[in-house]
């Protein structure tokens, strides 16, 4: 799971077919971002930039219910608030303004017009935070759809020496994941240790369902390595190798895909720095592609959208 990487914890508020999930991070941790869709819907993506003043951030907020749950960061805010995390603007330590990035993804047609996420979701996700870390159709992978099937959220980490790479990934995407053919998702070579179990047969007819033209795969890479804002940048940019590895196609005109990456400074990055931070980008890649299938796998059928286990079993 992502909360391999220490001090990293991982919370969700799900309700409807919709929800909310909040990676909070340790204190000192730098952020950056990476977009590559055609369609967005962030908040304070643009404070990541490596151009920019602040470089550190207190938590990463995923959300579905489109532009509208956006709100599910002033929860987010206010529970680090309350535990005196942020940028800190005063001289009482309760004056600080959480630094929360956020993306959505578009889960609309998963519920009735209305039932969206609030501010209350995001401070319930926060509240909710651990390390362990349920997968499928919880917090904001609930109304995840990734083509024809059931999308959901999944997890996955590796080590690279002495460091730890950890990947989470709402699967929610106009593109398919798996091959019709065989049944086995795309992105299956980057299995780990069989973590991915036995693959099926072919079903004997497959659901003609017509794809969504709204979509949006959002996610989170993070590694216990001390990066710029910019390497942290280019471990995002790797990441949506993986996400483009497992969905096919990747990154539309009407997808919003966002990927933020999270390091959180305990390590040193060995010398020679950019062969390093290159190992660390090609394990962001491989273990988004982990989690992407983790979010399939786990999936649940829900709004009238087959899951993966339902009809590859």
């Amino acid at each position: 799971m992502i909360t391999a990487v220490p001090g990293v914890l991982v919370g969700h508020h799900s309700q409807w077919n919709t929800g909310t999930t909040v990676v909070l991070a340790p204190p000192g941790t730098v952020g950056a971002v990476d977009c590559r869709g055609g369609a967005p819907g962030t908040r304070e993506t643009d404070s990541l930039l490596p151009e920019n003043l602040v470089s550190q951030v207190d938590a990463v907020c995923l959300t579905g219910g489109s532009a509208y749950g956006l709100a599910a960061a002033d929860g987010v805010m206010r529970w680090l608030e309350e535990h005196k995390r942020g940028l800190p603007v005063g001289e009482q330590d309760h004056q600080v303004v959480p630094i929360v990035p956020a993306a959505v993804l578009f889960d609309l047609p998963a519920n009735e017009w209305g039932h969206r996420p609030t501010a209350d979701f995001g401070y319930l996700a926060c509240e909710a935070a651990s390390e362990n870390v349920p997968q499928g159709s919880v917090g904001a992978g609930s109304g995840a759809r990734l083509g024809s099937l059931k999308g959901g959220l999944g997890t996955a980490s590796t080590t690279v020496g002495e460091y730890t790479v950890g990947a989470l990934a709402v699967a929610n995407a106009i593109g398919e994941a798996v091959d019709a053919r065989s049944g086995v998702p795309f992105a299956a070579d980057f299995e780990v240790d069989g973590e991915f179990g036995p693959w099926p047969h072919r079903p004997a007819e497959l659901p003609n369902i017509p794809r969504r033209r709204l979509n949006t795969t959002i996610g989170v890479v993070a590694v216990d390595a001390r990066l710029s804002k910019a390497e942290a940048r280019r471990l995002a940019v790797a990441a949506h190798d993986g996400l483009a590895r497992a969905v096919r196609p990747a990154h539309s005109m009407f997808d919003g895909d966002t990927i933020f990456a999270l390091a959180t400074g305990t390590r040193d990055l060995a010398e020679p720095r950019p062969q390093t931070l290159d190992t660390l980008c090609t394990a962001a890649a491989d273990t988004f592609a982990r989690a992407m299938v983790h979010g399939l796998l786990a999936a649940k059928t829900a709004a009238g959208l087959p899951s993966y286990r339902e009809i590859w079993s």
